[in-house]
């Protein structure tokens, strides 16, 4: 999956995730339209792991807000296990 989201020049958004802006300050136009780039990115990322992701999964990260959310959640759950290093 990594792989695939590196392809698709998504990777750095879940590793980074959607930038935020500074509380009590109004984002510019350019600022804004960037903002909702990655909403839209982050969007599509969401999809790809949602569709990447057995169904008993799924419903432990539906509630989840962001992909960046969704992979620390699968990563800590996972990492190690041998089920994961067998797939």
């Amino acid at each position: 999956m990594e792989n695939f989201l590196r392809s698709k020049e998504y990777w750095g958004l879940v590793e980074t995730g959607i930038p935020a802006t500074a509380e009590g300050m109004d984002p510019t136009e350019e600022q804004r339209k960037t903002i909702e780039d990655h909403r839209l990115k982050d969007l599509k990322v969401k999809n790809y792991l949602f569709q990447a992701i057995d169904r008993s999964i799924l419903e432990t990260i539906l509630k989840k807000d962001t992909s960046k959310d969704i992979w620390d959640s699968l990563k800590h759950k996972y990492q190690g296990t041998t089920r994961v290093k067998r797939a």
